[in-house]
């Protein structure tokens, strides 16, 4: 059964139940809240995506140490960034971290405002650009990740199946808290947590769920190997990684072509190395 939220009573009634599930739920000590700084946010969300809060805990410190600013991160070389990024998965976040950084110190002096598109960017979608407006610069925005979604979900579209973000996002903005977004937001993921760990996760009931497919074997994890043997040997050849991989040949050479269209890898004479 869908609940729409047309009366202010409603609303109000809805978001006394998300602070009230945040007193008492709320995530103490995630230090991506304990900032405001736009870059920290952005790698932040970044990370975040896809992947459990306790691994980015584990990296998330040391890389706002190696790459403090967007200027040191767009100057430092990418094998750092993929290096540190290392543990994380999904290698292509790094890349698009990396070349959002570029951009942003060599277009903008290293500095993000509250007025630039991050959506401009690649491999920056809409969730991320909504959480760097909301939790940077403490500005209302339709932030849609999937702990956000489970709360809608649950609280709005009991029952029913294969809903849409395209029906859920009138009603995130019908009861934003719009003066408080930043703490508003923070209580929703939280309480998004709670629900998806008591109750089946409402998040299955997404027209946008889908499961992780399998990473042993998968292309991916060739993928995500084959960079860490060339970042281990430097200027090893297709055929060479493919004997240390124990892949055909033809499929190192494939994977190796891709990586580097993506901007990952360079082809020097028969050897490849970081790009």
């Amino acid at each position: 059964m869908r609940v729409t939220p047309t009366a202010s009573a409603d609303i109000e009634a809805f978001q006394r139940r998300v602070w009230s599930a945040y007193k008492e739920h709320g995530r103490p000590g995630l230090p991506w809240r304990q900032t405001t700084d736009p870059y920290a946010v952005l790698v932040s969300e970044v990370m975040l995506q896809q992947t459990q809060v306790a691994r980015v805990l584990a990296k998330y410190p040391n890389w706002l140490i190696e790459f403090p600013t967007f200027d040191a991160l767009a100057a430092a070389p990418l094998e750092a960034a993929l290096r540190a990024w290392q543990g994380l998965g999904y290698n292509r976040r790094a890349l698009s971290l990396k070349r959002a950084a570029e951009a942003i110190s060599g277009e903008h002096g290293g500095v993000l405002t509250p007025e630039f598109d991050l959506r401009t960017l690649p491999g920056i979608g809409a969730a991320t650009a909504a959480g760097v407006t909301v939790f940077a610069f403490n500005r209302p925005a339709v932030y849609l990740e999937t702990n956000v979604r489970a709360v809608y979900l649950h609280e709005f579209f009991a029952d029913e199946e294969g809903v849409s973000d395209r029906a859920l996002r009138p009603v995130i903005e019908a009861t934003l808290v719009a003066d408080r977004p930043r703490e508003w937001f923070y209580a929703l993921l939280d309480y998004g947590y709670w629900l998806k760990r008591t109750l089946p996760n409402p998040s299955r009931r997404s027209a946008h769920h889908s499961t992780q497919s399998k990473f042993e074997g998968s292309r991916r994890q060739k993928r995500s190997r084959l960079l860490r043997a060339v970042m281990g040997a430097p200027g090893a050849t297709s055929e060479e990684l493919a004997s240390e991989l124990e892949i055909a040949p033809s499929e190192a050479t494939e994977l190796l072509d891709d990586l580097s269209a993506e901007g990952f890898l360079i082809q020097a004479g028969e050897g490849w190395r970081i790009a």
